[in-house]
Parts: C-alpha cells; sequence; structure tokens
C-alpha cells in the first residue's frame, strides 16, 4: 500500500514541538514521523498512530476534527517509558470527498496495518470512525470482538443515517457478519432510552453501567481481553476531568480511572485496534482534556509494552486448570488460571448442529467469576456468551 497517498504528514513545526532541548527526553524523539520522501518499512513498526479529520457524521460536534494534532502536541511532550516500542506516526489521514470515502479509506489502511501486525491507534474526530474500524476486520474476514468505552450504546437504527451516536445498528446489519460479540462499558443509564437497553440484551450484547466499573475496575480487565477493537468515547469521562467534549455529563470515569483502563485495553494480547473519539479542542479548558487523552495514550502504550501473550493455550502446563460442577449449566465448567499472570478463563461449549463434536471457546474472566461458580452460581457473561455463540 503506497500510505503517502493517503495522508498528509505532521511536522515539528505542524505540532508546535521545536524546542528540541526540552524534547530530547520526550516521547517526541523516539517516534518516527512519516514522511514520504523517506522509505518505511511498516513491519518495522509496532504501533501506528492515524489522525483522522472527519466531523461530518459528529452528532453535537462539529469541530472534533481539530483534535488529532492537539493530542499529539500533549502526548508527545511526555517522557519515554522504561522499555522502548516502535510507534510510527502516519499523520493526519486526508478526508474523502464524501464521509463514505474516509470510511473506505480509512478501512483499508487498518486492514493494512493489522494484517502486517501494526497496531493502529486512531485519533478522531467523531465516534462513528469506530464504523470504518469495524469495516477493517470485514476486509479482513475477521470475526471480531468490539468493546465501547460509551455513556451511550449509541445504536440508532436501519432507517437512521450513520452518525456518532448511531453506528452500532450498521454494524449488526452488515453482509456478511463479522461481529462475534459487542460490548458498551460504562453506560449511564438516564441517557439510554429503555428500548435501546432492551434492544442490547436481545442482541446479547454486554453491557456495564459506569458506577458497576467503578466499584470493581479491575472486573473491566477481562470484557478488553476479550477484544480484538477497543473504541473510546471520551463522553465517557466525567466533565469536569474532560471539558473539550460537548456530550459528556458531570458523572462518569475518573481521569485516573480511564487510564487504568486503557492499561488493561494495551495488556491486552488480542487487542488489534483502538480509537479515541469525540475530543473538541474549542470547548478544552487549559488543555485538560488533551493532557488527559496524552496520559491515556501513555497508559496504553506501557500495557502495550508488558504484554504476556499468556492467551495462546499451546503449553496446558502454565495454567492450573479447575473443574466445578455449577447446578444448571450443560457441563462442568472448566477454568483456566495462568501461572504467569494469575489471568483466568473459562471454556463455553460450542455446539454444532451438524457435528457431535464440541469445540470450546475460551472466554476471559475474572477471580470472581471462579468465586462465584464454586458458589454454584454462573455468571452472566458466561450464559450470555454461551446462549450468543450456540444460536
Amino acid at each position: 500500500m503506497e500510505l503517502s497517498l493517503y495522508f498528509e504528514p505532521v511536522t515539528a513545526e505542524s505540532l508546535r514541538l521545536t524546542d528540541t532541548d526540552e524534547l530530547k527526553d520526550r516521547i517526541f524523539n523516539s517516534v518516527v514521523l512519516f514522511n514520504p520522501e523517506t522509505t518505511v518499512d511498516i513491519q518495522e513498526a509496532e504501533i501506528a498512530i492515524v489522525g483522522v479529520p472527519e466531523s461530518r457524521n459528529a452528532y453535537r460536534n462539529p469541530t472534533c476534527e481539530l483534535g488529532p494534532d492537539e493530542i499529539r502536541r500533549q502526548f508527545y511532550q511526555l517522557h519515554c517509558w522504561r522499555k522502548s516500542v516502535r510507534i510510527l506516526d502516519l499523520g493526519n489521514l486526508i478526508i474523502g470527498k464524501t464521509v463514505e470515502d474516509t470510511y473506505s479509506a480509512l478501512a483499508e489502511i487498518l486492514a493494512y496495518l493489522i494484517e502486517n501486525n501494526v497496531v493502529p491507534v486512531i485519533l478522531g474526530g467523531s465516534n462513528d470512525l469506530a464504523f470504518a474500524n469495524y469495516r477493517a476486520y470485514e476486509l479482513l474476514e475477521h470475526v471480531a470482538n468490539i468493546v465501547a468505552i460509551d455513556s451511550k450504546f449509541d445504536l440508532g437504527d436501519e432507517n437512521t443515517p450513520i452518525r456518532s451516536d448511531a453506528y452500532v445498528n450498521k454494524m449488526v446489519l452488515q453482509q456478511p457478519n463479522f461481529l462475534l460479540n459487542y460490548a458498551n462499558v460504562g453506560y449511564q443509564s438516564y441517557m439510554n432510552s429503555p428500548e435501546s437497553a432492551a434492544m442490547m440484551e436481545s442482541l446479547y450484547f454486554e453491557t456495564y453501567r459506569v458506577g458497576l466499573m467503578r466499584g470493581n475496575l479491575d472486573e473491566v480487565e477481562p470484557i478488553v481481553r476479550n477484544a480484538d477493537m477497543v473504541s473510546l468515547d471520551i463522553s465517557a469521562v466525567r466533565r469536569p476531568d474532560a471539558p473539550g467534549c460537548p456530550n459528556n455529563s458531570s458523572n462518569g470515569f475518573y481521569g485516573e480511572e480511564i487510564c487504568q483502563i486503557s492499561k488493561f485495553v494495551g495488556l491486552s494480547d488480542k487487542l488489534t485496534s483502538f480509537g479515541i473519539y469525540e475530543y473538541d479542542p474549542t470547548l478544552d479548558f487549559n488543555n485538560q482534556t488533551s493532557q488527559l487523552i496524552a496520559h491515556i495514550l501513555w497508559y496504553f502504550v506501557e500495557g502495550y509494552i508488558f504484554r504476556q501473550n499468556d492467551n495462546k493455550f499451546k503449553d496446558k502446563g502454565e495454567y492450573r486448570q479447575f473443574n466445578i460442577s455449577v447446578s444448571g449449566a450443560p457441563s462442568e465448567l472448566v477454568f483456566y488460571n495462568s501461572k504467569k499472570t494469575g489471568r483466568w478463563w473459562v471454556l463455553v461449549p460450542i455446539h454444532r448442529k451438524d457435528s457431535d463434536l464440541t469445540q470450546h471457546y475460551y472466554l476471559p474472566c475474572s477471580y470472581r467469576d471462579y468465586q462465584m461458580a464454586c458458589d454454584d452460581i454462573i455468571s452472566n457473561r458466561w450464559w450470555r456468551t454461551y446462549h450468543k455463540i450456540n444460536n
């Protein structure tokens, strides 16, 4: 792929980062800025930053297209990590004549990066770009699990044109469909209709209220560990911590909580793309929101650096196995606990109608799920996954 045809490169001058003495030990000097005049081997990169200044389908946020460079400016002034990581900044995508053109170009680029084992980090732009992110997996014919960190479900319906608050239904209706599971983390009940909540339930999608997650943040880890793709609408963060977004509220995740979640996202061995959307610099106060997003990125990369690759299950000797009989379960629940990281998985049986053989899906879970099984209780996540993959 000829990347130079798709991107407007960023420079130190365009980011207003020209004080070389101040930046000598900062992230800016460890990142490769893509330049069409130089040859860059994409396979040498581990993470690629992709700015997408697109907001034509934004809901009440028309100037979020200005976000990518302000995020970069704050991010690149932070100190580096203790371990090195190869980050390539591709610049800002040249948006298409239509929004659909932008979606198509972005999907092709993301598919190219993912296929080359490079994790793209998308800096939006509006939240509907998550739809283009999903289409990258369609191009790869890869069944995807998606996690959205968002205060709203953003469902929409088949008659609603795609918009930043109405795009999930488009994923569901896409044919052929490559969406295995969708989970919303951090929704706020008073910002979503009962009908949309019922629709999420009928689709066997996972929904987690912000209050529930804040009370036990570690429970977010197995949810994002199961994701191929995570999208973060900055409206999931409370307005006092992120004023540069018109659609958030007084409630939501605190800044330190969203940073911890971002580290969980980076730690996920399965995750292959991450997007952050809906930041509007014109609404920001003293760069508060752009600095928070920079910290979110910093923690994501730190998580990526410390990935443990314990999700392959090639050597069962690296795991402790626990078989538990639970009332009402179709068979024993089989839990695996990694000796290396302490993380947990539980098997979900897959019954094929055309075969007597039973396959298994390794569902990331928590120690709490194991404790519940010991108390003769099956977690809602297990039941929801079981019904979804056996329907």
